[in-house]
């Protein structure tokens, strides 16, 4: 029997890496994890052994945004982490017959450094950011290594520009996160005429719970404008009662029943029915990662508002119009303000009945996400491998 170690950094890398492990688990390897960012809660519902302590750190991974949040990182734990965690590879890589690296440079130096053989699945990475291929350094070094045995990319446009530049081992065999939504979820409890909203905060608190107000605020003024939507909002678990409880006291709202009341309506509640609220939903409104991906693969509208971040800021937001393409609007050039959230309700009222969008949305999700079976495809790519 194999065993496959798989090394991840960040919130959507994790979900990606978890559910190749899974699929790989399914054809008789056995599989361990190292999340080197946040708690690896993908991991732990899917119950992979991790090797290493996990810690949440300020940045959630994504410092480079702020390099500010390098520094808070450091003083939360940082060094003291990666320490951990490269002691964990080196008691265990030499038992792995391989290693997937799954992110950016950083696992990837890990992985090259492990003097293991191994592979790289560049999720954080496309030519869609910037129209053409753009590696950073750190990135194309782990690449390059002999014991890199294959690349596997996010979108058929970022293989075939690998290829181009001599990387023959780079394949795109599709992408994992959208695993799971091929079967019909179970329906809402919802009037099927009326257009369902989808709302997504987020999922690392306590930013998502600032976003959860901003998107409230947003509500209010589509509710005004179109009163017969019916809006959700996929919340995480740590959304507890009384989180909610305090955060309507804060908007002059009610909560009750898995929903909180305005004057102008209501907003449904679920912290586990995200598919659900997706396929369920004709235009999805977001401050969040791979949960938006995710609603563009579906061939939803999407439009995002920036907050005050950390993570989910403009610069953020405007990095991810740029990847996921016309599917995804963002609205202002910062943190949303009352204009802002106007002007997203404008939108999200007009596209409602805009059927010639809607079929851009369609195709433009096939193109930049694709449909599931992505886990499939790369655990067989690596049984392959290991069979050679």
């Amino acid at each position: 029997m194999k065993t496959i170690l798989f090394l991840s950094n960040g919130h959507g890398e994790d979900l990606n890496a978890s559910l190749i492990a899974q699929a790989c688990q399914k054809g008789g390897a056995t599989v361990l994890a190292l999340p080197l960012v946040g708690a690896g809660q993908a991991y732990r519902r899917l119950s992979i052994p991790l090797i290493a302590p996990t810690r949440t750190l300020p940045s959630g991974g994504i410092f480079y945004m702020n390099p500010g949040l390098l520094v808070r990182d450091v003083l939360g734990g940082l060094l003291t982490l990666t320490w951990q965690q490269w002691r964990a590879l080196q008691r265990v890589a030499a038992a792995c017959d391989l290693l997937v690296a799954v992110g950016d440079g950083v696992p990837l130096t890990f992985a090259r450094l492990s003097g293991r053989p191994y592979v790289a699945f560049i999720v954080s990475t496309s030519s869609y950011y910037e129209g053409r291929l753009k590696l950073p350094g750190l990135t194309w070094w782990g690449l390059t290594s002999p014991r890199c045995r294959q690349v596997f990319t996010r979108d058929a446009l970022t293989a075939q520009q690998l290829q181009k530049r001599g990387m023959n081992k780079a394949v795109f065999a599709g992408y994992p996160i959208m695993d799971g939504f091929e079967s019909p979820g179970q329906p809402l409890d919802v009037h099927n005429h009326n257009p369902v909203i989808a709302l997504l905060p987020g999922s690392r608190l306590p930013e998502a719970q600032a976003n959860l107000q901003l998107l409230l605020r947003f509500s209010e003024y589509l509710l005004r404008l179109r009163p017969q939507v019916q809006i959700w909002a996929a919340l995480v678990s740590g959304f507890t009662d009384a989180v909610l409880l305090e955060l309507a006291r804060q908007q002059g709202w009610q909560y009750e029943n898995e929903q909180l009341r305005c004057p102008a309506g209501v907003v449904h509640l679920s912290r586990n029915r995200f598919v659900d609220i997706l396929q369920a939903s004709r235009v999805v409104v977001g401050m969040a990662g791979t949960a938006i991906e995710q609603a563009v693969g579906l061939g939803k509208p999407v439009v995002q508002i920036p907050g005050q971040g950390p993570q989910f800021t403009y610069r953020f937001a405007e990095a991810q119009m740029r990847l996921l393409g016309t599917s995804v609007r963002t609205v202002g050039k910062g943190a949303a303000g009352a204009a802002e959230l106007q002007q997203a309700a404008a939108w999200v009222d007009r596209v409602i009945d805009d059927r010639d969008y809607f079929n851009q949305c369609r195709r433009n999700g096939q193109e930049r996400v694709g449909r599931g079976g992505g886990a499939l495809g790369i655990a067989q790519a690596l049984q392959r491998l290991l069979g050679d």
